[in-house]
């Protein structure tokens, strides 16, 4: 599958985009993680949303957050795929795009993140090191990591 990456701002994203985005990380975040928090955090308004559609199936998101919305430093979040894409190697190249983009955006390498504990090797491979205990966010345990 070729990685063909959507790359915007909040206020260039166009409504069925939006939709898109609400809808996938509803239903994976809220009712497949039985997690009842308000996903519409307003960070979306301060962010850069990459997308991947397979033709008209929005199957990989996440979004990138400037330094200062939700830490010191720049951060990733939202990281997703679809439930039907998943096992599809879409994360890998997901997360290569998010820190091009992190990079090109805010020219830096420092990004600090909120994994859920069982993604740490995952994250692991791109640099992020855990700093701190773990925590419990919306139910489900967590680690915040580094990459510098």
């Amino acid at each position: 599958m070729e990685n063909n990456f959507i790359v915007k701002d909040f206020s260039e994203l166009n409504v069925q985009e939006l939709y898109d985005i609400m809808y996938l990380r509803q239903v994976v975040f809220v009712v497949e993680q039985d997690a009842a928090y308000v996903d519409a955090d307003k960070k979306d308004f301060k962010s850069i949303h990459i997308l991947q559609y397979k033709e008209d199936t929005l199957v990989a998101y996440a979004r990138v957050l400037a330094p200062g919305v939700s830490y010191q430093e720049a951060s990733i979040g939202r990281v997703v795929s679809a439930p039907e894409w998943r096992r599809k190697k879409l994360g890998r190249p997901l997360m290569h795009k998010c820190i091009e983009v992190l990079n090109d955006n805010y020219k830096t390498n420092t990004c600090r993140i909120s994994a859920q504990t069982y993604l740490l090797p995952f994250y692991g491979e791109f640099g992020f090191q855990v700093c701190g205990e773990e925590y419990l966010e919306d139910g489900l345990p967590h680690f915040e990591m580094l990459r510098k």
